[in-house]
């Protein structure tokens, strides 16, 4: 369950909001915390953590989506410190968190089944067959340095910088990162403190846990593309929970791209970003009778990052789809041609690089992450829209009936917008309406008729690629014709456009 703004702190649940920062904005973010610890009279304390996490063999804890692991505080002398922690609780899908915490002190570094909280190791443990298989999986070292605040509202959040490496199978990844800790009062005083935060230091929300980095690193996969994983729902949850619950895992989607974003070239990472963006903006506009949105922040700090990764994309699907393709019917046993073929993919990847480092620096534009942090906080206390008749009309009297409706009338859109598909504006059009088509209806499936999530689905998806073939091709000949690509190759795209039926673009208004 995600705290709201009015839950507070309670005995066993950790109740955090974690962001992410480059290493660059180190110095930064300790002038931003130090200034408000001279505000509090308070001064930071650093210590070193060794962490090692456990799980069995096949991963059990992790499938169970929980955590175990020993800490180690200070050095590796007599003086240190172990202590034994068990995280349990669902996957966070934003960057406020809610699990169960239970942590104890134990003699060294190894596992004290004693230590354990009974009740809680019995959830994951039932049969009493897993505490003897557990073994070490992956490692975290970093520094940690916390500052608590004190509130004169009578709240506590405890700010922790953390900086260091998580290790496994002869790997490592950067840890640089803050997490805020509710101790006493309601959740909005973390947002109050990492507003003040992101008001001068560059932080993206991140949902990822330490334990999960270590997992990633473990498979391969750090920094891997986030996809999509649609909440379950089921007939009996309200409208309002169910727009949040897709909301937030939709808005995840994003924000994990963008936190892997800057580190991987990846260009899925890209993609995944700009899809979760566009599948954000469909449900906004399709639970927008359900939500209050007088409070909803504006996305415009965001249009610069989101141009930038527009360009990104249609540089890669040009460079990495639609001209390798085409790359043998041009060349056509011609070296020349091979090689005019191969400086413009090399021209294109030198380009497309340029705008990864772009994108990297629009990240560190602080409006961009409290723009993030404010939406995270959006979604985590939005009410339910309160005019009657909105009720009356959008909510019907269950979620199928309402999710029913939402999905027939984009269907009965779509079927109408492909008939009336002729030129390339609104067949583009069509293709947007595809997609919202699609986005709905994975959001909603849970509540669906089999129909819409078969027959309906499938026609949405084959409309997008249908007419997704012809729009990438027209697109990579504009892309061509601003960087002054050679005209026999321009020309031959061209011709591959006519050939399939579709209107080449006017490169003289382009």
């Amino acid at each position: 369950m995600i705290p709201t703004a009015e839950q507070r702190a309670r005995p066993g649940i950790e109740v955090e909001l974690k962001l992410a920062l480059p290493m660059g904005e180190r110095a930064a973010l300790a002038r931003q915390l130090a200034l408000a610890n001279v505000l509090h009279r308070r001064k930071p304390h650093t210590a070193a953590l060794h962490n090692i996490y456990f799980d069995t063999p096949d991963q059990l804890l992790r499938q169970q989506q929980s955590a175990l692991r020993l800490r180690r505080v200070g050095g590796d002398g007599d003086s240190a410190q172990w202590l034994q922690t068990l995280k349990t609780g669902k996957r966070a899908l934003s960057a406020l968190s809610s699990r169960g915490e239970w942590e104890a002190p134990v003699a060294g570094a190894q596992l004290e089944r004693s230590a354990l909280d009974a009740a809680a190791w019995k959830r994951v443990d039932p049969g009493d067959t897993v505490f003897e298989t557990l073994q070490p999986v992956f490692m975290t070292d970093f520094s940690r340095t916390i500052w608590l605040v004190r509130r004169r509202d009578g709240s506590v959040v405890e700010v922790a910088l953390d900086v260091g490496r998580v290790i496994g199978h002869d790997r490592s990844s950067a840890i640089c990162e803050l997490e805020l800790e509710l101790k006493a009062g309601p959740v909005s005083a973390l947002f109050d403190i990492a507003a003040d935060i992101a008001g001068s230091v560059a932080v993206l929300p991140m949902a990822m846990s330490k334990a999960q980095r270590g997992y990633a690193l473990a498979s391969n996969s750090i920094d891997a593309p986030v996809r999509a994983s649609p909440p379950v729902l089921w007939r009996g949850m309200s409208l309002h929970d169910t727009a949040r619950e897709v909301l937030r895992e939709m808005f995840g989607h994003f924000t994990g791209n963008l936190v892997a974003l800057r580190q991987s070239d990846d260009a899925e990472v890209v993609h995944q970003a700009r899809v979760a963006w566009r599948r954000f903006r469909s449900a906004r506009r399709l639970f927008k009778p359900v939500l209050a949105g007088a409070d909803m922040p504006s996305f415009q700090p965001l249009d610069p990052l989101l141009g930038v990764l527009g360009e990104i994309r249609d540089l890669d699907v040009a460079r990495l789809e639609t001209l390798p393709a085409l790359r043998s019917a041009y060349v056509a046993q011609s070296d020349a041609h091979a090689q005019a073929w191969d400086g413009l993919l090399q021209q294109l990847e030198r380009q497309a690089q340029e705008r990864r480092g772009a994108a990297r620096q629009a990240l560190l534009d602080t409006g961009v992450g409290l723009c993030l942090l404010q939406t995270t906080r959006w979604l985590d206390t939005c009410e339910p829209a309160t005019d009657a008749q909105t009720l009356a009309d959008d909510a019907g009297p269950s979620l199928r009936q309402w999710a029913t409706r939402r999905a027939t009338r984009l269907h009965s859109r779509l079927k109408l917008a492909n008939k009336h598909a002729m030129d390339p504006e609104s067949r583009h059009g069509t293709r947007m309406l595809a997609k919202r088509t699609r986005y709905s209806i994975e959001a909603l499936r849970d509540v669906l008729p089999r129909h819409i999530t078969h027959k309906w689905y499938r026609q949405a998806v084959d409309t997008q690629k249908t007419i997704g073939s012809d729009r990438d091709l027209q697109q990579a000949i504009v892309l061509l014709g601003r960087l002054a690509a050679p005209e026999p190759i321009v020309a031959f795209l061209r011709g591959v456009a006519v050939g399939r039926g579709c209107e080449p673009p006017d490169l003289a208004t382009d």
